[in-house]
């Protein structure tokens, strides 16, 4: 079932063959660079929570799995989005900086960043499809997800030549298209899984997972209008300067995770508690 997402990719780097030269590298180098925080945040919590599914569901309690599954969901929300939306506003810098040299020069760089900001916009959706995954294995369940992802990856061979002739059609790359026929077709997969997934646990604490998402996307609209300042302002200062992609990546970083972090304050997401909470005591056991 997880081979699927890689299944969906291959696919999308076999239609790249047969675009401009340049397409495979590039949609392959994008597809790497989003699935580093997919990595880092949603398989990470999917490892750690299996066991605590499976657990759960050997002992019956299917109420507790539903609400540990909803604070899981949550968590990676609150995560996955601004990840999402730094990875596409950051998408030329950081492309820049890990890969500009040598024969790789600006042309590849605008090659990828325009791949990578369409895979990331399916970060989200790649995050939520790991986590519920793994729920459905705990429930002892392979045949939806399997059934689930086979469809999730015909439709997105449809999408991936519907869209290439539109984007070819607006004057665009059409490398693009791939990026983001993926990143439909997962989000309806991770749609499709949610409601099997409601139903088989009676529900999914939709009103709690709803409003993480909302407080998500309100901090992430916060962080993405430093973002853009910080863009613009380096553009104009250090435009010509060899640590400008540097400056803008590493400084957007940081600012980022900054009014990400106070917005998530401002708006009293329970989450930051307790995430200061466990890193105090650590430190305090520590310093004891």
């Amino acid at each position: 079932g997880v081979a699927f997402v890689q299944l969906n990719f291959l696919i999308n780097t076999r239609l790249a063959s047969t675009m401009p030269q340049g397409s495979v590298t590039a949609v392959a180098v994008g597809f790497a660079l989003m699935m580093i925080p997919e990595a880092a945040i949603a398989q990470a919590m999917a490892i750690a929570a299996l066991p605590a599914f499976s657990a759960q569901v050997a002992a019956g309690k299917l109420e507790a799995m539903r609400h540990s599954l909803a604070g899981l969901l949550r968590g990676l929300l609150l995560l996955a989005v601004p990840a999402s939306m730094g990875l596409i506003q950051l998408r030329e810098p950081l492309v820049t900086v890990i890969y500009q040299r040598g024969q790789f020069d600006a042309a590849s760089t605008r090659l990828v960043a325009w791949a990578l900001l369409w895979y990331a916009a399916g970060l989200v959706g790649h995050s939520v499809v790991e986590i519920v995954s793994r729920a459905f294995y705990a429930l002892h369940d392979t045949k939806t997800p399997v059934i689930i992802g086979v469809a999730a990856m015909s439709l997105n061979i449809g999408l991936s030549f519907l869209l290439s002739s539109l984007f070819i059609q607006w004057g665009w790359l059409p490398h693009g298209a791939l990026a983001l026929a993926n990143s439909i077709a997962t989000f309806l997969e991770m749609g499709v899984l949610l409601f099997f997934m409601r139903r088989r646990l009676s529900g999914l604490e939709g009103r709690r997972v709803i409003k993480g998402l909302l407080q998500a996307l309100i901090a992430g609209g916060l962080m993405a209008l430093a973002l853009w300042g910080w863009i613009e302002l380096c553009g104009r200062l250090i435009l010509n300067s060899t640590a400008a992609p540097w400056v803008t990546a590493l400084g957007g970083i940081t600012a980022g995770v900054l009014v990400y972090g106070i917005a998530l304050v401002l708006l009293r997401v329970p989450e930051v508690k307790i995430v200061a909470d466990e890193v105090s005591k650590r430190f305090f056991k520590r310093s004891n």
